[in-house]
């Protein structure tokens, strides 16, 4: 009980600093215009693929809520996450340490732990603030007549939860690493960038730098996007945001010597792979779009089941061919979720395949091979029925029976951003201003 009141009490005073803070205020104003942008359009966008004006209509199965709608507004938070919260979550720290405000809260009755947790609820609190207008954006687009589910919906959310969660971690533990919030900011930067470097460098090549790739924040939150909840990425999202605050907990300890701090780093590394590594082993996943873009036909799905023997696809494809994507997106990451032993292989030497022409790797290049229990097979299609058959063949398991599953139907929605420029562009800054002038008032 007296740790909960402690906690509290260091929660009013993080709370505090975070409402006189001209970084966060600022962030509050700046959303609203970032997100309203991104919602019109996307709403006009929708609007036009859906045949407004008497235009052509796009594939009704084509228009997604999830993709028309809300990955396209809550992008706008991605963007604020990477650029403009991380100063946010470095000014807690760093402030204090600058000021020597540290030293004294160190001689609080409180543990440096629920120090640190009292600042990451009062920036988890803060956080919400800014989802306001993001959760007004989802309650125009149900006012307009457009549709939600929310089971993807709320994945989506979750995704973006965890990225601001790790973002925070990174924040923090570079401002308890360096001197400065200018050094610490240039330290966060760096890791986005390094981040960002990694994902690009790893798309569409195999082996453990594409394993690693796959839990930085840009890769991890496109899993969310897709519809698609992984526990790996759950996990490795959130023990890594753990990890950052840890760290931030070692290196805020004034009272240790620099050597014990460097010891506690390495054994808190040790730990934080070993966690990781065992979480990106979790295979379960689950699909929550509506349409089930990450899964087989149900029948298919169980005839797959049966298929124990382990599976290696080498793919000559190179990262910048659509058919690449195409074949990630609709075969591979799906036999990923049904078949354990899968492992895959690219092949391809150039980004784009353009100059893969001369040699033996030239002439193959397109070719994609199957090797399952001493068998190989080549196929050159990236369709979902032609490589379905040939795993069938391969695996000597019995092609299901065409059944007839409902088709999605999308949700076309001709529909107009009433009010919303007004909301997003004038009413929202207001009231962010006028909130932020009686929060340094009272």
């Amino acid at each position: 009980m007296r740790s909960l009141k402690l906690l509290a009490l260091l929660f009013a005073k993080e709370w505090r600093e975070l409402m006189a803070s001209r970084a966060y205020w600022l962030l509050v104003v700046f959303i609203g215009p970032l997100v309203g942008n991104s919602f019109i359009t996307a709403v006009n966008l929708f609007a036009e693929a859906s045949g407004i004006g008497g235009g052509a209509a796009a594939l009704a199965q084509g228009l997604t809520p999830l993709d028309g709608i809300l990955v396209p507004t809550w992008g706008a938070y991605d963007l604020a996450v990477t650029l403009l919260f991380p100063f946010v979550a470095i000014r807690l720290i760093s402030a204090e340490k600058e000021s020597g405000a540290w030293k004294l809260a160190l001689q609080l009755p409180a543990e440096l732990a629920t120090t640190i947790t009292a600042k990451v609820l009062a920036l988890v609190v803060g956080w919400a603030i800014v989802w306001l207008p993001g959760l007004i954006a989802v309650g125009m687009w149900k006012a307009y007549g457009g549709h939600i589910y929310w089971p993807e919906a709320l994945n989506l959310l979750l995704g973006h939860w965890l990225r601001m969660l790790l973002s925070a971690g990174v924040a923090m533990a570079a401002a308890a690493l360096t001197e400065s919030a200018a050094s610490a900011a240039i330290v966060t930067l760096s890791f986005t960038l390094g981040t960002w470097a990694l994902d690009f460098i790893a798309t569409g090549r195999g082996g453990l730098l594409a394993e690693v790739a796959a839990f930085t924040p840009t890769a991890a939150l496109r899993w969310f996007e897709q519809g698609l909840l992984r526990l790996s990425t759950f996990l490795v999202m959130l023990v890594l945001a753990l990890a950052g605050f840890a760290l931030a907990a070692i290196w805020l300890h004034a009272g240790r010597k620099l050597s014990q701090r460097w010891l506690q780093t390495v054994g808190l590394a040790f730990v934080v792979a070993v966690v990781v590594w065992l979480g990106s082993l979790a295979r379960a996943s689950w699909d929550t779009s509506e349409n089930r873009r990450n899964s087989f036909p149900r029948a298919d799905e169980m005839a797959l089941r049966q298929i124990h023997d382990p599976l290696r696809i080498t793919i000559n494809l190179a990262p910048e061919d659509p058919r690449l994507m195409d074949y990630e997106r609709n075969i591979l990451n799906k036999l990923k979720r049904l078949l354990p032993n899968l492992t895959s292989d690219f092949a391809a030497q150039s980004r784009t395949g353009l100059f893969e022409t001369g040699g033996a790797e030239g002439e193959h290049y397109g070719e994609i091979w199957y090797e399952m229990g001493g068998r190989r097979v080549m196929n050159r299609s990236t369709t979902e029925p032609i490589v379905l058959e040939q795993l069938y063949e391969l695996a000597g398991v019995a092609a299901p029976a065409k059944t007839d599953e409902p088709e999605f139907s999308g949700y076309p929605l001709a529909a107009h951003p009433k009010a919303a420029r007004l909301l997003f562009y004038a009413f929202w800054p207001l009231i962010a201003c006028v909130a932020w002038w009686l929060a340094r008032k009272f």
